[in-house]
């Protein structure tokens, strides 16, 4: 155990944190940085509480901040796991900080990483979504596995930004995320379907796959490639701007009308475990 960690200290700090806090570090730590803004959405109430909090667990050192510089305006505070808050999840695990991973300029290094937008991007569709569920009766994300877990799972054909599963009312959705910052060519973009497509033949599971970018115009070009090649491969798509709430998706196999995120679950009624043919 770190020297600075010894269990009167761990103790002392433990009576600091409520379930709230400890749920909170995990979320950090599994998504790698959360933003003041998502914290909110994800933790809290009212926007007054989560910053004084925020700033409360920062002084206990359990978080970790830095704030980009972009060109024009002010970026919110950006939150990592800090190094007591690492301590107090691997007593938890019980494991020690070898095993649970941690170290604090590996944390920290999102901050300098090209990928930085992209990993909050990405967080930002998890936040809106289980902020949603948290407010909306009906609603819920039972599920939603990281860059990371997916790659574990299934790297040998796909590597997605995300995997979620989410329920409304009597609907359910499960969708590959492709988090498109308009970085990569779009001949790279449309050959990611060849992969999805060898996962729905090595599963027997259709899956649809989500393309959120980032302007209308890539938008309107992404989707045009779109409609072929999705059709001639059996994988749907669907493409979306910026935000993911209200009528925003537009189905590979429509031009005229834009739908709910759960409304895909009903537009494409062939979607999940594909019948094997039973030998007469």
């Amino acid at each position: 155990m770190n020297e600075r960690y010894t269990p009167g200290v761990l103790a002392s700090l433990a009576t600091k944190l409520t379930n709230r806090d400890r749920h909170l570090l995990r979320l950090v730590w599994t998504h790698k940085v959360l933003t003041s803004h998502q914290l909110f959405q994800l933790c809290f109430e009212h926007p007054s509480t989560a910053r004084h909090r925020l700033i409360a667990l920062h002084h206990l050192g359990v978080l970790d901040r830095f704030r980009p510089r972009p060109p024009t305006g002010s970026a919110p505070w950006h939150y990592v796991l800090g190094e007591s808050g690492a301590t107090v999840l691997a007593q938890e695990d019980g494991i020690d900080m070898a095993a649970f991973g941690y170290r604090r300029d590996r944390a920290l290094s999102i901050a300098y990483s090209q990928r930085l937008a992209h990993t909050v991007g990405v967080n930002q569709v998890f936040a809106t979504l289980y902020g949603t569920a948290r407010r909306t009766t009906g609603c819920s994300l039972d599920t939603w596995w990281t860059e990371t877990r997916c790659a574990a799972t299934w790297g040998k054909h796909v590597r997605p930004d995300a995997y979620g599963r989410w329920r409304e009312n009597r609907l359910t959705l499960d969708f590959f995320l492709e988090y498109d910052t308009g970085t990569e060519t779009l001949d790279r973009v449309i050959a990611k379907l060849s992969g999805y497509a060898a996962l729905s033949t090595a599963t027997r599971i259709v899956t649809p796959v989500l393309f959120l970018t980032s302007t209308p115009r890539r938008e309107k070009s992404l989707h045009s490639r779109l409609q072929l090649r999705a059709a001639q491969l059996g994988v749907p798509a669907a493409t979306a701007v910026g935000d993911i709430r209200g009528e925003r998706w537009l189905p590979h196999d429509r031009q005229d009308i834009r739908l709910r995120l759960i409304e895909l679950a009903s537009h494409w009624q062939h979607l999940g475990l594909v019948a094997t043919e039973v030998p007469g």
